[in-house]
């Protein structure tokens, strides 16, 4: 037996007419890309999302990550000072500009590698966490194995050239939702538009960050074997959307291909809450308990990332279970519930016990237990 529960119900009818509306994705220059939403992980759109690439200064967003997570566990300090050697002060491409023997803030440290996209900063960190930029790498992959970044290996924190140094777009993005929802205080710095330095002021080389408002972050980077390279990121109402570029034909191409992605999701595309967590969805009957009926509702809230029209064609299919026995427990999961559209389930979740429900005396149980088993064997034999 299944229960229907329809959404839009009125609209119906008009749902494959009006998906035929929605166009393709853009296309784009970037030999790889990834669009989804950062809260569904639904994939709007992708190519070539899981071929590996060289990263450079993409590579940024997990050192920036790496540090804000030691300063989290108290390893760390903001206004800890971090001594620069010689090798960082020579360190290649964009930089901070920080000085030999000096003595610099880890929190303007981090300043320099988000804003101004600072080699010089990112190796001073990566020796003052781990003795060397080689060993604050290993450190860097721990935390890529721990995030199921499968495709990716990190050989530096710059993102500088080396052939044992890569990613996919689809593992930048598990990243960067990463970055978003652990430490939303080192993302914001993402949308910082500038940051001054030693009577330098460098402007965040993310341009997109002027033309929408909507736009907070993320990176930029680009190297001759890694082609223009861009991970964006921008909120409209509830729904975040992350896109990610690379390889990019130039840098203005970076910015169109990013701007385009972004457009697309949002004006196509919603995410919006079905279910709340323990909302009722359903009920099952309870045999031997001190309630006779007990609600279901998910463990969790329900979001869903669909084309507009869809969600006017949503249908909820509840897969009605006989009957429970007590004691049941708060969280039990004792029936599922399926999202679909078009006879097609989009999406599978358990349904939980909203409540606890104790078991009656010692007899009435026994009794209604026994009645129970036989209920059920003999539904069971009418399904079958």
């Amino acid at each position: 037996m299944k229960l229907v529960y329809l959404f839009g119900l009125f609209f119906i009818s008009l749902n494959s007419y009006s998906q035929a509306l929605i166009p393709n994705p853009p296309q784009l220059s970037a030999t790889s890309y990834l669009l989804l939403d950062a809260k569904t992980l639904k994939v709007i759109s992708e190519e070539n999302s899981n071929q590996s690439t060289g990263l450079a200064s993409i590579t940024k967003i997990m050192t920036a990550y790496v540090v804000a997570d030691q300063i989290n566990k108290g390893f760390l300090r903001n206004d800890s000072l971090v001594k620069i050697s010689e090798k960082c002060w020579r360190t290649e491409g964009s930089r901070m500009f920080v000085k030999e023997g000096t003595e610099v803030t880890v929190e303007n440290l981090m300043l320099g590698i988000i804003v101004q996209s600072g080699n010089d900063a990112s190796c001073a960190l990566a020796e003052h966490i781990a003795g060397s930029e080689y060993d604050f790498s290993i450190l860097m992959n721990e935390y890529a194995k721990e995030m199921q970044l499968e495709e990716t290996n990190f050989m530096n924190p710059t993102g500088l050239p080396d052939v044992n140094h890569y990613s996919t777009a689809k593992d930048i993005a598990k990243l960067s939702i990463r970055l978003v929802e652990d430490y939303p205080d080192t993302y914001k710095i993402f949308s910082q538009k500038e940051f001054t330095y030693n009577d330098i002021r460098q402007l965040n080389r993310n341009s997109l960050l002027w033309q929408d408002d909507s736009i907070d972050g993320i990176k930029t980077g680009h190297t001759t074997s890694s082609g223009y390279c861009m991970v964006s990121s921008a909120k409209r109402g509830d729904m975040r959307l992350i896109a990610v570029t690379l390889n990019s034909s130039s840098e203005k191409a970076r910015l169109r291909d990013s701007r385009r992605l972004l457009d697309y999701g949002f004006r196509y595309y919603s995410t919006k809450k079905i279910l709340s967590k323990y909302e009722t969805v359903s009920s099952v009957d309870v045999w031997a308990g001190s309630e006779d009926v007990l609600n279901l509702g998910p463990s969790e809230d329900v979001y869903l990332t669909l084309t507009k029209p869809e969600f006017n064609s949503l249908e909820l299919i509840v897969s009605k279970n006989l009957g429970v026995k007590a004691p049941i427990q708060k969280g039990d999961t004792l029936d599922s519930l399926d999202f679909v559209i078009d006879n097609k389930t989009l999406k599978s979740i358990d349904l939980v016990a909203v409540k606890k429900i104790d078991s009656k005396g010692f007899l009435s149980s026994s009794f209604e237990a026994i009645g129970f088993y036989i209920y059920s064997f003999f539904m069971q034999d009418e399904v079958n």
